[in-house]
């Protein structure tokens, strides 16, 4: 079975990637060779995909039981991968993500059924406007499109943090290892679901040439619930720390001019989800998420610190957790004295 990924190496395909050669793919690669070690055993057909020219010609003539496009954000990008693999693939996968459902939900227990509609984040509804390009292309011409929906998914080069800044999660870590306050939206108590790649990986892989899965959108996403605390709680363990949170209402944090989360916050993590996974079972029977968060944070942990160049400062999103560690410092004081 031949598959093409496009991308491939990033914190969720390159755990996609080895999962599919250990399966016995015959898997090609297109990307810009950034990374040309991390897949052992995957061809490489280094290539700018935005290049549809170029990539025309490098794949003329060649058929793929599977295309998966892993870097497509937008519709015109859709409608490029359509025009170029139309014809070449019995299975053209998607990667969407879970922030297209319903904001604010209509219930916190989430299935495929639950309606698209992201008012609060230009990301979710640009994948929102792909699914609708490829379902439409699926309805009027069978262009044979599977949509992924993955939850938060982590990895060793990536761990879940509420809010971060351009830099991703290390800046949070490093204020836990000094001492400082996090700043946790909310009180910390709203339900979250965190998966790692690992698992991800085994449930894409057994999407993958699945004729039932054709035509579909399949959430994948883990059923283990957990509230931010206990995520931040289990990373401070992890980095043999003390967790000190900072409790800011999603609503301030929203209305800072210094950086954009009220899409992150309203449209994504601020809400409470329960995934309903029946769908994916019914398709990959017998898989089941075998990491626990607790189990796999610190492999992620003790990745990031022995790997000083992932290790990204970001001295501006730290200045800017301190001042809000010291409004609500003093907005807690003031309140003591009423």
């Amino acid at each position: 079975m031949k598959a093409l990924f496009i991308g491939g190496t990033g914190i969720i395909s390159t755990s996609v990637s080895r999962c599919a050669v250990e399966n016995g793919w015959d898997l090609t690669l297109l990307n810009r060779g950034n990374r040309p070690d991390d897949v052992p055993g995957a061809r490489q057909l280094i290539l700018d995909i935005s290049d549809e020219q170029a990539a025309a010609k490098a794949l003329e003539n060649q058929h793929f039981d599977v295309v998966v496009d892993f870097i497509a954000f937008d519709s015109a990008q859709i409608e490029r991968d359509i025009r170029l693999f139309t014809g070449k693939t019995d299975q053209y996968m998607f990667i969407s993500s879970a922030s297209v459902y319903q904001k604010p939900l209509p219930s916190p227990v989430i299935s495929e059924a639950t309606s698209l509609s992201n008012p609060y984040w230009e990301y979710a509804r640009k994948k929102i406007a792909c699914e609708e390009t490829l379902m439409k292309a699926f309805r009027n011409n069978g262009f044979p499109v599977t949509i992924i929906r993955p939850s938060h998914t982590f990895a060793n080069r990536s761990i879940p943090v509420p809010v971060h800044g351009k830099n991703g999660a290390w800046q949070v870590l490093k204020r836990m290892m000094n001492g400082k306050r996090i700043i946790v939206p909310g009180d910390g108590n709203t339900l979250w679901a965190v998966m790692s790649s690992a698992d991800f990986a085994r449930a894409f892989v057994g999407l993958m040439g699945n004729i039932h899965a054709i035509g579909q959108a399949v959430q994948i996403a883990s059923e283990e619930l957990l509230t931010w605390n206990q995520i931040l709680q289990t990373e401070a363990k992890a980095l043999g720390v003390e967790f000190k949170p900072c409790y800011v209402p999603s609503s301030l944090l929203a209305s800072c001019k210094s950086y954009d989360l009220r899409g992150a916050l309203f449209g994504d993590k601020a809400n409470t989800v329960i995934f309903d996974c029946s769908k994916l079972h019914s398709l990959v029977p017998g898989f089941t998420a075998q990491r626990r968060f607790d189990q796999a944070a610190p492999e992620s942990i003790a990745y990031f610190l022995s790997h000083p160049e992932i290790q990204r400062d970001d001295p501006d999103f730290d200045t800017f957790c301190d001042r809000i560690v010291e409004i609500m410092e003093n907005a807690e004081a003031q309140m003591d004295g009423l």
